[in-house]
C-alpha cells in the first residue's frame, strides 16, 4: 500500500505530464481501427503494443486514438499514423509491426512500405 506521501508525489506527477499535453497538438497521432473486423484481426493487441511502445519511450507528443471501421476489412488491423507532413495507412498490422511503426516512423521517420495499404 503506497503512503500518502507517495500518492502526492504520483498526483503531481500525473498532473505534470497532462499539462505538457494541455494546448498542444500532438506531432504525431496513430490511429487504430477498433470495428468488428479488426478487433476480429486482432486490433486490441495492436493497439495494446502501440500504447506500450510510447509509453515505453515516453513519446509525449504521441498521441494513440481508436476509430471504427475504415472499409478495409480485408486489411484488418490498420493503422493510421499522421503527421503535418503526411498521412499513412498501414495494413494487416501485428504487435510487432506496431512496436516497428513507433521506432522506424514515428522516430526515425522511416515509413515501412512493405505494410502500406
Amino acid at each position: 500500500m503506497m503512503k500518502l506521501e507517495e500518492l502526492r508525489k504520483l498526483r503531481e506527477k500525473v498532473r505534470q505530464d497532462l499539462k505538457l499535453r494541455e494546448g498542444e497538438e500532438p506531432r504525431v497521432k496513430i490511429v487504430v481501427s477498433m470495428g468488428t473486423s479488426g478487433i476480429a484481426a486482432g486490433a486490441r493487441e495492436v493497439l495494446k503494443a502501440l500504447l506500450d511502445e510510447v509509453s515505453k519511450r515516453g513519446l509525449k507528443d504521441v498521441m494513440v486514438m481508436q476509430t471504427g471501421e475504415k472499409g478495409l476489412s480485408s486489411a484488418e488491423p490498420i493503422v493510421e499514423v499522421i503527421t503535418k507532413e503526411a498521412s499513412i495507412i498501414y495494413g494487416r498490422v501485428t504487435p510487432e509491426i506496431a512496436r516497428r511503426i513507433v521506432v522506424e516512423h514515428v522516430i526515425n521517420g522511416r515509413v515501412l512500405s512493405e505494410y502500406v495499404v
